[in-house]
């Protein structure tokens, strides 16, 4: 006897962990950096260098990269940057083993910089860090079984989703812009700030296509200590190879922007106008194929009795990958900086997800969207300062087939952003939120690892009627009652002159045992 077995590969996730934590630091103002007087901007960024399960938790290692704008404590009123890391360790209680191996899905940084004394700074930091764990699994499925007897078997057609690849894999951005013929020569850059916007991907044969673009801001002193600033889109394209993959198939991606490296230049003049823009993209990549198989659902003889042996195994199948878009707008009043604020020279966001659910037509989403901006004011002292604040959003992430127990990978990012002032103290934001979702739904298989066949028990099969008038119920189908009563399909259709295997409840039929040997 000879099982023809099939070998399919699936991609499985665990239960997104969230985490909060946080680091609370004294810096030391490095003896190269000028005394600091107020503090205009901080931001920081986590690296995660160490993720290790240790009995009931997750311990997380790695550090605070931060970076500071500052006023300098000088006769002359200048701007200057420093920047530090700061190491942390964190426990993250889990509740179950994970799955396969862990990952970093998000994470994101609340910071807050105040001077303590103009060569100390106290840095803290609200940070948020979302774990998951992920793994392929193979599952062998029974199509078939060959055997020396007669052997009658139903099959059942089933479309699965398959895991083709799953790599992780980098793209290196390489570009260069030259700033306006109104601007400045740079002389020192003070502050500088690159972020991913309209990431697109798509699969072609061996290979994955990358689109999208990079928002430069520099904020710079000139040669002759002017300050100014620029901000510019930075265009690129690209591909990552995936060889062996098609258009036809679907994919999920993580994509991160790391080592964001900005540099002046020297144009063909031999004047300071050109910056140099390196960056990775580094990217998780999983790509599926759908395949629809045969597989073998039941099987019986007319010759010995046969005993399945069923094992219970889950797959998945698809039901959407959509790409979507959120318009978010909001008028906010500002009295706080009434009299101040005279011109932005430059926003920035980051979207914050605080719940997902599964609902009738799609996902709905709820978060808040931290917005921050840097602006002039009317003060010779202190000509720039930031306001941060928040807009709360929900938007349901639409979707033609939704399930109460399907899965989903879900990634986001800011697209748009402008931040317009309507009046001394009002700012109108619009933003577009741009969302990745990959939907799958569990797909629960009866599996025949193996068939026992024994003989028939003689004196039950002799206590069988021969033929038996049967009246057929809710969810009986011609299967079940040849399997049943010892006979065919066929058979029973012949008998019964039936067109099709299609019967409905309230029907009356004839059954004759088919080995009448036995009798």
């Amino acid at each position: 006897m000879e099982y023809v077995t099939r070998q399919m590969q699936t991609y499985r996730t665990g239960n997104r962990i969230t985490d909060q934590f946080y680091i609370d630091d004294d810096y030391n103002v490095p003896d190269v950096k000028s005394d600091v007087k107020k503090v205009i901007l901080g931001e920081g960024t986590l690296t995660v260098e160490d993720m290790k399960v240790v009995e009931n938790y997750i311990r997380v290692s790695g550090k605070l990269n931060f970076k500071v704008l500052y006023v300098t404590d000088e006769g002359e009123t200048r701007l200057s940057c420093l920047e530090g890391r700061i190491p942390f360790e964190e426990m993250i209680y889990i509740e179950q083993e994970p799955v396969g191996n862990l990952f970093v899905q998000s994470s994101s940084v609340d910071l807050t910089v105040t001077a303590i004394h103009s060569r100390k700074l106290s840095i803290k930091t609200l940070a948020e860090l979302n774990v998951c764990s992920e793994g392929k699994h193979e599952t062998e499925l029974t199509t078939d079984i060959e055997c020396g007897q007669s052997l009658y078997k139903r099959f059942e057609s089933k479309e699965f989703l398959k895991v083709f690849a799953a790599m992780k894999d980098t793209y290196r951005i390489k570009e260069e812009v030259s700033i306006g013929g109104t601007k400045e020569n740079i002389g020192t850059l003070l502050w500088t700030e690159v972020t991913s916007r309209k990431l697109d991907t798509r699969l072609e044969a061996d290979e994955l296509r990358i689109q999208g673009e990079l928002l430069l801001f520099c904020f710079y002193e000139s040669l002759d200590g002017k300050t100014d600033w620029i901000e510019q889109t930075v265009p690129y394209e690209g591909r990552i190879e995936c060889y062996g993959a098609q258009d036809k198939m679907y994919h999920q991606i993580y994509p991160e922007l790391v080592d964001v490296n900005i540099d002046v230049r020297m144009d063909e003049d031999g004047e300071m106008r050109l910056i140099g823009v390196e960056a990775t993209l580094e990217v998780r990549l999983i790509v599926y194929e759908e395949e629809r198989l045969e597989i073998l659902a039941d099987a019986y003889s007319l010759e010995q009795s046969c005993m399945p042996k069923i094992m219970e195994e889950q797959l998945e199948r698809l039901l959407m990958q959509n790409h979507s878009k959120c318009k978010v707008t909001e008028q906010l009043s500002l009295p706080e900086i009434k009299d101040d604020i005279l011109q932005i020279c430059h926003s920035s966001a980051r979207i914050q997800v605080e719940h997902t659910e599964a609902a009738e037509g799609g996902i709905q989403i709820e978060g808040v969207l931290h917005i921050s901006f840097l602006y002039v004011k009317a003060d010779d002292a202190i000509p720039f300062d930031t306001w941060q604040g928040m807009v709360p959003f929900s938007y349901l992430l639409e979707s033609n087939e939704t399930a109460a127990n399907m899965t989903y990978g879900l990634t986001y990012a800011v697209e748009q952003l402008s931040i317009g002032l309507l009046g001394t103290d009002e700012i109108e934001i619009k933003a577009v939120l741009a969302f990745h979702s990959f939907l799958k739904e569990p797909v629960c298989i009866r599996n025949i690892r193996e068939i026992e066949f024994t003989p028939f028990d003689m004196e039950e099969m002799e206590r069988r009627p021969g033929i038996t008038g049967y009246i057929v119920r809710d969810g009986d189908i011609l299967w079940d009652l040849a399997k049943k009563y010892n006979t065919t399909v066929e058979g029973i259709m012949e008998v019964n002159e039936l067109p099709s295997e299609e019967i409905k409840a309230g029907d009356r039929i004839l059954i004759f045992k088919e080995n009448m040997s036995i009798l």
